[in-house]
């Protein structure tokens, strides 16, 4: 699984962009035994693994292909580049970073009014993205326009990196991460059928999941995620949601969901019977894929498992790898479960 995260994380897609994802995804789906797979229109890749038996609880899995990014907006006379975010990020953990934009991967360098230039006010607070801009080194807006031109997206152009004691740093872990779990299991013999989906759009309103549920039509859903950690110094114990090292976190109320207290329950007895580290998510903050799924026709069963991790949605999201191998032992264990009940 850690080659396929590694590789997922150093792909290219923003929200609406995310055909190269799906490329690498659909190419692994195409050499598993007993897997049957379609893109739709919006661009979710729909997935039937095969299973020995038929399951007595219709069970989707879903993981989003997007990451957060940014979209261009404009070119000015001087050949620098105007845009804003595609997804929540913050404007402070952007500047200076580099970021590659297009299809063609175009280096660029997010910048903003030299410090020296700053009045006090400005040094003071975070300039918005308005005030930010993306230098890709032409001196003219004639030769920008041969490279890159407005409604192009970009991405952060990060490093995978290994560090500390089973750390990894990387963009796009959200939710990249889940893709690679998703693959794994698709993978491996399944004693029940299964159906999963790899989303688009999530991180701009959770669009492709709302499509996906409709035409998948499970009963219950397992989101599997990536969720903020905020597990350092400065931080309170009461605010800092989860841990990285503790295993998967599962949630009982977000921001669009409230989960099913079955699956919910489920997911801690299990972890206790097996031995798997597991974690409650200590906020009720944010949303996933499981705001649309949950809603969709007759209603759906949910129930997100997420891995922790530190720095979201920036170009140096933190994970603790153990957790990654965790998250995966307990959804794998909760498919068999869910499906060889009624629900």
């Amino acid at each position: 699984m850690f080659d396929a995260f590694k590789e997922l994380c150093g792909l290219s897609g923003a929200s609406g962009n995310e055909k190269t994802v799906s490329d690498y995804i659909t190419k692994k789906l195409a050499g598993m035994d007993g897997v049957e797979y379609k893109t739709d229109s919006l661009g979710n890749v729909l997935v039937h693994k095969k299973g020995q038996t038929r399951a007595k609880t219709h069970l989707m899995l879903s993981a989003h292909m997007d990451e957060v990014g940014l979209i261009v907006t404009a070119v000015d006379d001087a050949g620098m580049l105007k845009f804003t975010e595609v997804g929540g990020i913050d404007p402070r953990v952007v500047i200076g970073r580099r970021v590659k934009i297009g299809e063609k991967g175009v280096l660029g360098v997010i910048g903003t009014k030299a410090v020296h230039l700053q009045d006090d006010d400005e040094r003071k607070t975070a300039p918005d993205f308005d005030k930010l801009l993306i230098d890709i080194g032409s001196l003219s807006r004639e030769d920008t326009l041969n490279y890159v031109a407005p409604g192009d997206t970009a991405v952060f152009d990060s490093e995978f990196v290994q560090f500390g004691g089973g750390f990894v740093k990387s963009k796009a872990i959200d939710d990249r991460i889940g893709c690679a779990i998703l693959l794994e299991i698709l993978a491996r013999p399944m004693k029940y059928d299964l159906d999963a989906a790899f989303t688009v759009q999530e991180e701009v309103g959770t669009r492709g999941a709302r499509a996906a549920a409709y035409t998948l039509d499970p009963q219950v859903a397992i989101v599997v995620e990536a969720t903020t950690a905020a597990d350092i110094p400065s931080v309170p114990d009461e605010k800092k949601v989860c841990y990285l090292g503790k295993g998967p976190v599962v949630s009982f109320m977000d921001g669009r969901t409230v989960y099913d207290r079955g699956l919910y329950n489920l997911a801690f007895d299990t972890a206790k019977e097996k031995g798997i580290p597991c974690q409650t998510k200590l906020a009720v903050a944010g949303g996933n894929d499981a705001g649309a799924i949950h809603l969709s026709r007759n209603g759906v069963k949910p129930l997100a498992v997420s891995l922790p991790c530190r720095y979201l949605h920036s170009p140096s999201c933190v994970i603790k790898y153990q957790d990654a191998e965790s998250t995966l032992a307990l959804v794998a264990e909760l498919c068999e479960r869910i499906s060889s009940e009624t629900c």
